[in-house]
């Protein structure tokens, strides 16, 4: 697989150079995971930071009774990993699995130090892909406390369209906080409303 998905979205943010293209492409890997496989779990620290060619990906932590709950899915253009873990190299909170058979672009803490020295336009560029982020997180916690589960869950399928086809209801609920029954119930509430 190419790495040309990736290209083009750093496109968005900054312009490389053949060289560049060439060097970066020297330096980072491609790595296939199968589904139900880990790119990174709880307490390992996080040794990379992923970028989406194929494939969906949940991020997730499980706490002491052994309940799941889902932080973020990620899909093709996205990126995953346990940003806390990575950016600080210390033990992951969270849990990074592939929901389906997926194809990364993995980038090492040395390397990512690497690129900002030989590239230093790469540095504004994980810069500004963090910042939004940052910001998206930000939105889904005010999302969590200010809206009812409905309005969460409507907001999840217009915001990721083409994600809820993809994964099973019970991770949806999982997501939203919500029980897998009481999502259910939000779903045959819209469509009588229709």
């Amino acid at each position: 697989m190419t790495i040309e998905p990736l290209l083009k979205y750093m496109s968005d943010y900054i312009s490389l150079t053949d060289e560049e293209i060439a060097y970066l492409e020297s330096k980072i890997s491609v790595r296939s995971y199968l589904k139900g496989q880990y790119i990174v779990q709880q307490g390992d620290v996080c040794k990379y930071s992923c970028f989406v060619l194929s494939g969906c990906t949940k991020t997730f932590y499980v706490d002491n009774d052994g309940q799941e709950h889902i932080l973020m899915f990620s899909i093709e253009d996205w990126w995953t990993s346990d940003m806390g873990s990575f950016v600080t190299q210390t033990p992951a909170d969270f849990n990074v699995q592939c929901i389906e058979n997926t194809e990364l672009v993995m980038f090492s803490y040395d390397t990512i130090e690497d690129l900002y020295r030989e590239i230093p336009k790469l540095e504004r560029f994980f810069r500004q892909i963090i910042e939004k982020g940052f910001a998206a997180s930000q939105k889904r916690i005010v999302r969590n406390f200010s809206l009812s589960a409905k309005e969460q869950y409507l907001h999840f399928r217009e915001q990721y369209p083409k994600i809820e086809q993809r994964i099973p209801q019970y991770m949806v609920a999982s997501y939203l906080g919500i029980t897998k029954e009481f999502l259910s119930k939000i779903k045959s509430q819209l469509i009588f409303e229709q």
